[in-house]
């Protein structure tokens, strides 16, 4: 492949399943600015070829909230946070289940059950098995999600003896950076987590989070990690900088720069979910509908602590750009794109 790299070199090299050189992943993080929709194109091309039009929404339900004991900087949820979050033990399996309701009635094909904690003991273990079973019970064609913190052995094999599909934990950044960002648990024990996951024989979420201050260093090498991981699917959040938090102010990526992290890491895991998680709204702003030719997946709805946009509106944002929600039946309204849009979808 030609230096710099050509956006069809890069999308089919990511056809092939060939990983990126670290130098052609650079040139992703600095593609110029006013050539942006060449890039866009070549991750279209990419998702295209995999998940055709389908745009897979997911739901969040935090099952357990602002009773986290480890320290990391970017959650209003821990123990180091000064954000005035709601604080409530694990709910009901019935009030999972009711929530998971929430879920149908948005479109969603899966539904992400989250608990505030290091790692859950038996009693909590026991708790989020029924919570599975009541959701799998009430909602029999909803994927369940769970993410839980670290898990020890035995955990993910009892799970998915409950009927959890998926268990999600992200990465969020590098190796190097982690210690900045968290001192109650390594990177490390994140990785195992995610090596106890696929040997108790469940499909693996496992993610990142940028607009932490990380360098082009770091983001490289969690998309590499990333990569490694081979997950089922791969959400990318940026950060929503709570007040109250240790991270919020720190500078915020620019539209641009969230839409080429976005592109390599489709070109990076060309037939993983890809999924625009959260400040996906907030990050992304105007150019919310380019990130949807890159990525396949996002939440829908408000997030853990935070409220995300109307889900009517990106139902519309769907449709309008001529995409299909997986799993529903009704055909989507004629797109009406523009002339960049329709660019996009050519060959």
């Amino acid at each position: 492949m030609e230096y710099p790299p050509s956006p069809a070199g890069l999308a089919e090299k990511s056809l092939r399943g060939d990983p990126l050189t670290r130098e052609e992943a650079f040139s992703v993080l600095r593609w110029p600015e006013e050539d942006l929709l060449s890039l866009v194109q070549a991750a279209h091309r990419v998702r295209r070829a995999v998940f055709g039009k389908k745009v897979k929404l997911n739901f969040l339900v935090n099952i357990q909230s602002g009773l986290c004991p480890e320290d990391c900087g970017y959650c209003s949820q821990s123990r180091v946070s000064k954000a005035p979050v709601e604080k409530y033990r694990l709910m009901a399996p019935e009030a999972a289940a009711a929530l998971a309701g929430r879920a149908v009635e948005m479109k969603a094909s899966r539904v992400c059950l989250v608990a505030s904690m290091r790692g859950p003991s038996d009693r909590d273990l026991a708790a989020v098995e029924a919570a599975v079973r009541k959701v799998k019970e009430t909602h029999p064609g909803l994927e369940v999600c769970a993410s839980l913190g670290l898990l020890d052995d035995g955990q993910a094999e009892r799970l998915k003896g409950a009927g959890l599909d998926v268990y999600n934990h992200n990465l969020n950044t590098s190796e190097t950076r982690y210690p900045k960002i968290c001192t109650t648990h390594a990177y490390s024990d994140r990785v195992g987590t995610i090596e106890r996951i696929k040997a108790g024989g469940m499909l693996t979420c496992s993610g990142v989070l940028f607009g932490m201050g990380e360098t082009e260093d770091d983001v490289v090498d969690v998309a590499f990690a990333v990569r490694r991981l081979d997950a089922h699917a791969v959400p990318v959040n940026f950060l929503i900088p709570v007040p109250g938090t240790p991270l919020a102010g720190t500078p915020p990526p620019t539209p641009g720069h969230c839409l080429r992290i976005l592109a390599l890491f489709r070109f990076l895991n060309p037939r993983a979910e890809l999924r625009i998680a959260g400040g996906r709204e907030l990050r992304l702003r105007s150019l919310q509908p380019l990130g949807l030719f890159i990525a396949d997946s996002i939440f829908i709805g408000d997030y853990l602590t935070t409220e995300g946009g109307a889900p009517s509106g990106d139902v519309r944002m769907i449709r309008d750009l001529g995409f299909e929600i997986l799993g529903e039946d009704v055909p989507p309204a004629p797109a009406d794109l523009s002339d960049e849009v329709k660019l996009l979808s050519r060959e």
